[in-house]
């Protein structure tokens, strides 16, 4: 990777970041705000037959998974090809557990398993989502080669 990708992989990491902690570490109200769309997907789907409450919980479940990532996803490009992929896994379970920690005293959040889960997963997508633009890439750059 180039100086160049190196820093701008950098920044948006750095970006993803603090986007994330405004997301997971804001009051409840404050946080509806910037995850509203979550009611508004929910109701989008009640209108094809889907009942509201289950709706909302597999929206907000697949939401976790996608805010997570970028952090499995940026993690592995930035980290030293001797970090195994499992350790920068963990450290998606280790940092979705500590925000769930944190949401216990944070006015009218809600703590659960499930978005640790969620999470985990999401940091796993993100890690196999690298490595298949990896391969990929390695594959169209051995054909440009021929």
């Amino acid at each position: 990777m180039t100086r160049g990708w190196l820093l701008a992989a950098r920044g948006a990491f750095a970006m993803y970041i603090v986007a994330l902690l405004l997301v997971v570490l804001l009051p409840a109200d404050d946080a509806r705000q910037v995850t509203g769309f979550v009611s508004v997907i929910a109701e989008f789907l009640s209108t094809f037959g889907i009942p509201r409450q289950p709706a909302e919980v597999a929206v907000e479940f697949v939401s976790n998974i996608v805010l997570f990532v970028p952090w499995g996803f940026f993690l592995r490009l930035l980290s030293r090809p001797h970090v195994p992929d499992w350790a920068v896994a963990f450290s998606g379970t280790v940092l979705s557990t500590v925000i769930e920690v944190l949401q216990l005293v944070i006015p009218g959040r809600v703590t659960a398993l499930s978005d640790v889960i969620a999470n985990t997963l999401g940091t796993v997508t993100g890690l196999l989502l690298l490595k298949v633009i990896v391969i990929i890439r390695g594959r169209l750059s051995a054909r440009g080669a021929d």
